[in-house]
């Protein structure tokens, strides 16, 4: 699970210290379909922001039962989770957890310390999409 989250961390740690280019200088994103087959990876990437994106970057997250995917901060990211199945917890450090299952959104702003965790007895599996807010 670290080794996910390092991994996670790098290619947004990446996109965050690249220098902002201009409009005029960014490329246009392209309209794509991307399915939803990951196999046995616990993680795959979806969209990693620009030039795939303005500034979407979005994933594929598989958690066993009892995994989590561990406390993290988005940062200057704003996140949503859109769980396709399995039940679990969005938890915050400051307040209740947010129960997550298909058939739900849920929201985390920026800069909010967070962590999901699979408390159901089959995988979990969510897409997580992020925006910069700033």
């Amino acid at each position: 699970m670290i080794r996910i989250w390092c991994v996670a961390a790098a290619f947004l740690l990446t996109g965050l210290l690249l220098p902002a280019a201009s409009a005029e200088d960014r490329p246009v994103p392209i309209i794509r379909a991307i399915h939803l087959d990951p196999g046995d990876q616990p993680y795959m990437w979806l969209l990693k922001g620009v030039p795939e994106t303005g500034s979407f970057r979005s994933g594929l997250v598989t958690l066993a039962p009892g995994k989590s995917i561990g406390v993290h901060n988005s940062g200057i990211n704003e996140e949503i989770l859109v769980p396709l199945e399995g039940e679990g917890e969005l938890r915050f450090s400051d307040r209740e957890p947010i129960v997550i299952k298909p058939g739900m959104m849920t929201y985390a702003p920026a800069h909010t310390e967070h962590d999901v965790i699979n408390t159901g007895g089959a995988r979990l599996r969510y897409i997580f999409i992020t925006a910069k807010v700033e």
